[in-house]
């Protein structure tokens, strides 16, 4: 690394350039992936949230995809499902969207109605996330409307998510109540979320004896119609980005080693090996990508936390140190490729043998 070394002392200003765009790339990766990773939780973290092993829904029509907004299950298929050997426990769930009110305030929420949970609201009363107990001006004990049906603020706990809107748990009795004041009728649920470990053969015989479908809780959350739509697009973004870095780096080591053509067929004829020399520019590359990828990761750092209340943004080694790692491999990688003109230095270059 010695001549890497000198090479960087010498010509900072074309370093500290590289150094900018690296940083800068990153700082963009890095972003966008938070805001990926906010919105996605804006739209799954009730779900998610659950701990159940699988969802199931209500099987679609030929050739469509099962989703929660469609889904409608009877007490029956939820006695069928929870007599499946191996599986552990049965929670039927009710959502639906609906607008929630105070006498000086309204909100958009996700309701949820939910069995079986030894922490489900009594009847009368709901659970509020955080960001509608805030948007409502209210707290335990007050009181709010649903559709005309007035109810208690039993609790208010962590902030979480359905659709990009804050849910508000009820008892499933409460939610089916709400429903049928609004005009729905029936007995049944939205969906089941089921803990335990059932045979495949079991899963399919419950699932044709009800005319429902079961999903891992990741496949589920393609249920979601606006995860799906949103989730794609933004994934492509990033491998787009990923992508179009990996080419800016490699333009600018490719540009960086021609320029050095010269001193390589120097340190050739002076019997430095191609090993070597390919070392030390990788060793060059690998000193700048991590001095870049690292200051555009701290600047991510301190902004995402700056815009944490305002933008859902989320914060994790998983939308800064794996972003960074990826953009130092594909750095490594474009400045591999530009190593061409150090493989292909010729020692007479530099003893005149080209005039």
């Amino acid at each position: 690394m010695f001549v890497a070394w000198r090479d960087m002392r010498f010509a900072t200003g074309r370093f500290v350039l590289i150094g900018a765009v690296v940083a800068l790339i990153t700082l963009l990766v890095g972003f966008l992936s938070g805001l990926t990773a906010g919105l996605a939780n804006q739209n799954i973290s009730a779900i998610t949230g659950l701990g159940a092993s699988s969802i199931v829904l209500a099987a679609p029509s030929d050739g469509e995809q099962a989703t929660f907004a469609d889904s409608a299950i009877d007490a029956d298929a939820a006695t069928t499902w929870a007599a499946v050997p191996g599986v552990d426990g049965v929670q039927e769930l009710g959502i639906s969207q609906t607008r929630m009110t105070t006498d000086d305030a309204r909100t958009s929420v996700a309701l949820f109605g939910i069995s079986g949970d030894a922490v489900v609201p009594a009847d009368g009363t709901v659970r509020l996330s955080r960001t509608a107990a805030e948007a409502l001006h209210v707290s335990r004990g007050d009181t709010v409307s649903i559709g005309g049906s007035e109810l208690e603020v039993g609790s208010v706990v962590n902030d979480q998510w359905y659709s990009h809107t804050p849910v508000v748990w009820t008892s499933l009795s409460e939610w089916r109540s709400l429903q049928a004041a609004q005009g729905s009728t029936g007995d049944g649920a939205t969906a089941l979320a089921v803990t335990g470990n059932p045979s495949a053969d079991a899963v399919t015989g419950a699932e044709q004896a009800t005319g429902t479908v079961s999903k891992d809780v990741l496949s589920s959350l393609l249920a979601i119609g606006s995860f799906r739509s949103e989730i794609g697009s933004l994934l492509l973004m990033v491998a787009m980005l990923f992508g179009i870095s990996a080419l800016v780096i490699g333009a600018f080591f490719t540009v960086w080693t021609m320029q050095r053509a010269g001193d390589v067929a120097i340190l050739k004829a002076l019997g430095a090996t191609t090993r070597r020399l390919s070392l030390d520019a990788l060793g060059q590359a690998l000193v700048l990508l991590v001095l870049g990828v690292g200051l555009g990761i701290g600047i991510t750092a301190a902004l995402g936390s700056a815009a944490g209340t305002a933008l859902p943004f989320v914060l994790s080694p998983l939308t800064t140190l794996v972003p960074g790692a990826i953009m130092i491999a594909l750095g490594l990688i474009g400045a591999a490729f530009a190593l061409r003109s150090i493989l292909s230095a010729d020692p007479l270059t530099a003893l005149g043998g080209n005039r």
